[in-house]
């Protein structure tokens, strides 16, 4: 009596077992589809960057001699023609005294020598003298109005001398470390400068594209310089990870191919009132690019195999591998198909890779 009860029992418990599995295996095939439209997009791709000041001077010395005043803190902001550093001035005034004092004996030796050719003139006049005499005297005031004009060149190069020791600032900017202290011995030939003053109103971001890039944007646009004009202006994602607040414009490409990455470098001027980035600092350039009229999908929608991007599209309830070509600029979330989907095909949107071909599966969208 009890066999008699079990049985049946057991035998629906293993008719429910079944069904749940036939329900678990039913779900397991439920997959999230998508129709393929066509549509304007907006693609957003990032480049490592560096950042340059528009202008970066290395201050140096021009004459030799010990430095006697730091007039400036390290880091701190500057004006054009601001006294930077002051070096010895001792034996370059000592300098300039000699030379003035030389050409105020070659100015005096030239008035004798002018009153004297004017003298020997009246004379030849009234033929008291003979011409020889009177070129004798003319080509001594020549000598002499000579001797007056390289004392002049020697008061000039010692007054540039002595100017040489006031070392100013030839650009407005930011000045960087100093190297050296009051006391040291500098000259023209030092190995490193005095400072280095950074113009950085606006910064020179460099940032490179691959060759095939360049190539793909240029073709889109028609020509280097369309693409020049007709791109948009760039943002910059600061080292933090934070998204500068200024646009910056790209201004130049380069026309050559760096043979060993490559790669096209590329410059975008942004400007920099705030002194917020600074010379030598890295970004990430970010680049958007509008596409019209494409076909995008979403990335989870693809499959990678031997360096090739696949997608099923959902063909009378099964799927089938197809192979499409996708747009080399991407926002690393999506993908612009060029080719291998036509408009209206339905594919499945997500966990492509779970999948093989020919499954039969039921669409969720």
């Amino acid at each position: 009596m009890i066999r008699k009860t079990v049985w049946p029992i057991v035998l629906a418990l293993l008719v429910f077992a079944s069904c749940q599995e036939k329900k678990q295996e039913k779900s397991a095939l439920v997959y999230k589809t998508m129709k393929v439209e066509r549509t304007s997009q907006a693609v957003k791709v990032g480049y490592s960057a560096t950042m340059k000041g528009r202008e970066i001077v290395e201050v140096r010395p021009q004459v030799s001699g010990l430095i006697t005043k730091i007039l400036i803190a390290e880091g701190q902001k500057v004006h054009k023609g601001q006294t930077l550093f002051i070096i010895d001035q001792v034996p370059y005034l000592a300098a300039l005294n000699t030379a003035e004092a030389a050409l105020k004996s070659a100015k005096a030796v030239e008035t004798t020598a002018q009153l004297s050719y004017d003298s020997k003139k009246e004379l030849r006049t009234q033929q008291v003298i003979s011409d020889y005499d009177l070129q004798t005297a003319r080509q001594a005031l020549l000598s002499a109005q000579a001797q007056v004009a390289q004392a002049q060149a020697q008061v000039a190069n010692a007054r540039n001398s002595l100017s040489y020791t006031v070392v100013k600032s030839p650009v407005s900017g930011v000045a960087g470390m100093i190297p050296y202290h009051v006391g040291a011995l500098v000259s023209s030939n030092i190995s490193e400068p005095l400072i280095s003053v950074c113009d950085d109103s606006e910064m020179w971001v460099y940032f490179s594209l691959s060759e095939r890039e360049v190539t793909d944007l240029t073709m889109q646009y028609g020509s280097l310089e369309k693409f020049m004009q007709g791109m948009p202006d760039v943002s910059l994602l600061l080292s933090n990870g934070k998204e500068y607040s200024e646009r910056g414009r790209v201004d130049a490409v380069s026309g050559i191919v760096d043979v060993s990455t490559g790669a096209v470098s590329m410059r975008a001027v942004f400007p920099n009132k705030d002194h917020l980035l600074r010379n030598g600092g890295t970004g990430t350039v970010v680049v958007s690019t509008i596409r019209n009229g494409v076909i995008v999908i979403p990335q989870t929608a693809t499959f990678e195999l031997q360096n090739k991007v696949f997608v099923y599209r959902v063909i009378d309830g099964k799927t089938a591998q197809t192979e499409i070509r996708v747009a080399p600029l991407d926002d690393g979330k999506s993908y612009i198909v060029e080719s291998g989907l036509a408009e209206g095909d339905v594919i499945i949107a997500e966990g492509a890779g779970l999948l093989k071909e020919g499954v039969e599966v039921t669409m969720d969208n």
